[in-house]
Formats: structure tokens, C-alpha cells, sequence
């Protein structure tokens, strides 16, 4: 079994550690916080979610290993074409995408009959663009080129991140914070990112500012308003501006304290809409308490860690690029998550990355981590060679 392991498993052993915790996890969080509702749902069959979650957590750990076997720089190839294909999608799904809530996001597959978000496909597609764009520019002298590199590569960003952020603004920013360090890393000159990010804070501002003092209830934009006048109303010290998910998300962190309630002991699963998802950070903490929480954030902290050390060991500028974009865009991810769990961010919908109960958006997960593992396994051979030379 050992040399199994050894054999078919490769790249950095901690990464994939943490990725099993982390699934482990889920797989604990997603029965307790279903168990009731499958009951209720699935006429006594407590497991099916479970049993779902599981299978779809099979089939992303199974494509993440495929994929962390393919040598990372192939995906140079079909970085450019695959761009294209994502600002499709997304164009497709505004226009003729299954709605929820006003927003148009999914795409059903046929035959299947499972829906799926471009816009998971759009993140690891824009971040691989963006490691191919850069890469093929360092060293040329056009790197710090407004017009040759930072302008092309900005309109892409623009681009893809406005088309997402018409239905899903939370994760247009994430892709959008993901790309900026990107850049940065990327050696794009401070002031045109210092400019940019003034431009974007004044344009935020404008939007904001229109919203709360206009009545303005098109689409989405009644539901960010509504967000951000709830979040702006409690960080007031007005309590009774909390919405329900929010009271009882407080509630289940208050009940787990310290050491937590114990695993499966969750009160706060029969009232907390989304326990299994977008909250599911809450069931964490009341089942496994303050502890449970820092370890689980110590986790994503440890990914980013080793994305990090990628960076510093990896020869080839496209490989730290991708690994260090696609690890940023799951991490902030995460932190988001949190911090709306614990109502330091507005609510945004954002799953917890291999542990809230997902479905094409964890295979999309599973990819970009198997990428992250490609990248760390040439790496790992690079520095072994190194060390033997």
C-alpha cells in the first residue's frame, strides 16, 4: 500500500494532507448539518446527502489525482482558447441560464440533468490566462509595457470579472482581488496597480453611495442593497438589522464556546438556513468550538503556505504564477466564507472550498488543486535534482 502511495501519488505530501482534513471535515460537517433535513426531505433517509456528497467528493478527489499527473506547462497550450470559451459561457448563461433569485448563473447539462456555474470554470480559466500571459512576457522587456501587456490583460480581468459580477458579485470579487495579485506578483509596475485600485475604490464608492440613497430595484441590485444596508445598519449597533441566517449563525458560534458541543451535537442545523453551505463554518465551530474553527482556518492558511513555497522554489514563472493564482482564488474564498459565518462580511454565498456541500463547483475545486499538485510536483523534482547534483 505504501508503495502504492509512493508510486501514484506525488507532489507535496502536506498539501494533499490538508486536503484530506479538510475533506474529512466536510464529510462530518455535511452529515450533521443534513441528517434532519434529509429525514424530513427524503422520507427518512437520513444518509442521502451524505451519500451524495460523498459521491461527487469522489469524483473531484479522482480529478484532482488525474490532473496532478499531467505535466502543468501543457496547460500553456489552451490557456488562451480556454478564455474564450469561459467569456461564452458566461454570455450564454445571462442570456439563456436557469435563474435563482434574479440572478442567472447556472447552465444545465444535458442527458445528466446537473446544473453547473461558468463562472467556477471562468476562475480556473482567467487565472490560467493570466499565468500564460505574464510568463510569456518576463524577461522581454515588455512586462512593464501600459499598453503591449497591462492594458490587454486588464480588459480580459475587466471583461470576465464584469460578467460574473452581474449575477455572483461575490465571486467576481475574489476573481478580481485574485488577478490583482497576480499582477503584483506578475511584476506589473506598482502605479499602474495603485491606479487601478484607486479607480476601483472611487467606482465602489459611486455604486454604494448610489445604492443606499436610491431606490433602485432592478435584478440584483435590490438584494446587494439590501445586504449592505443590514451590514452597514449592525456595524451601527442596530442588533434588529441582522437577518435571520446571521441570529442564528451567532447563535450556534455562542453555543459551541471553547471545545464545541461535540461532533453531530449541532442544535443550530434545524434553524440555520444553508447549515450545509454557505454557513456551514457556524455548525463548525458549535459542534467543534473555537478550537475547531482555528484549525480548520489554520488549514486553508497551510494551502497558501505551500502555494507560497511553490513560488519560491518553482523555476518557470508560469507554474508559480498558476499555482499562487488558483491558491489565492480558494483561500480568499475560504476567508470569506468565515468571515460572513461570523458576520465580519456581509453575506455573500460563497461555499467553504472542500467542505460546504457543492456540486460542479467542487469538481472545479478539485481541478484547481490538482493544477496547484502539478505545479508542486515538477517543483519537488527540481529541488531534488538540485540537492543530488
Amino acid at each position: 500500500m505504501l508503495k502504492w502511495f509512493r508510486n501514484n501519488i506525488k507532489g507535496d505530501y502536506i498539501l494533499w494532507f490538508v486536503v484530506a482534513l479538510l475533506a474529512l471535515w466536510g464529510i462530518l460537517a455535511i452529515y450533521s448539518s443534513t441528517c434532519s433535513l434529509a429525514y424530513k426531505q427524503q422520507h427518512g433517509n437520513t444518509e442521502y446527502y451524505l451519500i451524495k456528497h460523498g459521491g461527487i467528493l469522489a469524483m473531484g478527489l479522482f480529478v484532482m489525482w488525474l490532473t496532478h499527473l499531467i505535466d502543468f506547462q501543457y496547460f500553456t497550450r489552451p490557456a488562451k482558447y480556454l478564455i474564450y470559451l469561459a467569456i461564452g459561457l458566461l454570455l450564454y448563461t445571462l442570456i439563456f441560464g436557469t435563474g435563482l433569485n434574479s440572478a442567472r448563473r447556472w447552465l444545465m447539462i444535458p442527458v445528466v440533468h446537473l446544473t453547473f456555474q461558468p463562472s467556477d470554470f471562468a476562475k480556473v480559466a482567467l487565472v490560467m490566462y493570466i499565468a500564460q500571459f505574464l510568463s510569456k512576457r518576463q524577461g522581454k522587456g515588455h512586462i512593464d509595457n501600459f499598453r503591449k501587456t497591462f492594458l490587454p490583460v486588464l480588459i480580459v480581468i475587466v471583461v470576465v470579472c464584469g460578467l460574473i459580477g452581474i449575477a455572483d458579485l461575490s465571486t467576481a470579487a475574489v476573481l478580481f482581488s485574485t488577478s490583482l495579485l497576480l499582477l503584483f506578483i506578475g511584476r506589473i509596475p506598482a502605479k499602474y496597480l495603485l491606479a487601478l485600485f484607486g479607480s476601483g475604490v472611487i467606482v465602489l464608492s459611486i455604486v454604494v453611495i448610489t445604492l443606499m440613497n436610491t431606490d433602485i430595484n432592478v435584478g440584483r441590485v435590490s438584494t446587494w442593497k439590501a445586504r449592505i444596508e443590514n451590514y452597514v445598519n449592525f456595524m451601527k449597533g442596530d442588533e434588529t438589522a441582522e437577518s435571520y441566517q446571521n441570529q442564528q449563525a451567532n447563535i450556534a458560534i455562542a453555543n459551541g464556546g471553547i471545545l464545541g458541543k461535540g461532533p453531530g451535537k449541532s442544535e443550530q442545523r434545524n434553524f440555520l438556513p444553508l447549515a450545509f453551505s454557505d454557513f456551514i463554518y457556524a455548525i463548525i465551530i458549535e459542534e467543534y468550538g473555537l478550537l475547531g474553527g482555528l484549525f480548520v482556518m489554520g488549514l486553508y492558511l497551510t494551502l497558501l503556505w505551500r502555494a507560497v513555497r511553490i513560488v519560491i522554489h518553482s523555476p518557470k514563472a508560469f507554474g508559480a504564477l498558476l499555482a499562487i493564482g488558483l491558491s489565492f482564488t480558494l483561500v480568499i474564498q475560504a476567508f470569506m466564507n468565515m468571515g460572513v459565518a461570523v458576520h465580519l462580511l456581509p453575506n455573500t454565498g460563497l461555499p467553504l472550498p472542500f467542505i460546504s456541500m457543492g456540486g460542479t463547483s467542487l469538481l472545479f475545486t478539485s481541478l484547481a488543486m490538482g493544477i496547484i499538485l502539478s505545479v508542486s510536483r515538477y517543483t519537488q523534482q527540481e529541488i531534488t535534482e538540485d540537492e543530488e547534483a
